[in-house]
């Protein structure tokens, strides 16, 4: 794999990840009107923590590239329940966010399927689970 590969795979990763981080955070200094939104859109406010968590913290994971499928398939997973709960008015602005949910989860599951790449915690965690990898990356 090329640097550029490699460049790529991690600035795709940040790119992706970057905006749960910003929502997630975001949400923080709005708790009370985020809460009301999701309320208002049938969704228990109460849930509001757990969203927050799997922002910054899948965010997070994904731009560090640790375990990567797994994180990536729960992000896919709720921005499509996003999508239908909150973008499904028939609005163009709407539909364009809808669309936009759906385009974040099919890259997020593209990066499920293949993987955060080499400069990732994954990659890293494979090289030295092999035998004999402690010596040779040392």
């Amino acid at each position: 794999m090329t640097v550029i590969e490699k460049a790529a795979d991690l600035t795709g990763r940040i790119l992706i990840a970057g905006m749960f981080v910003i929502a997630g955070v975001s949400k923080i200094g709005t708790f009370a009107g985020t809460q009301g939104y999701m309320a208002s859109a049938g969704v228990p406010g109460a849930l509001l923590p757990a969203v927050i968590a799997l922002e910054v913290l899948g965010g997070i994971a994904l731009i560090l590239g640790y375990r990567t499928s797994i994180v990536a398939i729960a992000l896919a997973g709720f921005t499509v329940v996003a999508a239908f709960l909150f973008h499904g008015a028939p609005d163009q602005m709407q539909q364009t966010m809808f669309m936009k949910n759906l385009a974040i989860a099919g890259g997020l599951l593209i990066l499920a399927s293949r993987g955060a790449g080499s400069w990732s915690l994954d990659a890293r965690n494979t090289r030295l689970s092999r035998p004999g990898s402690v010596l040779r990356n040392a």
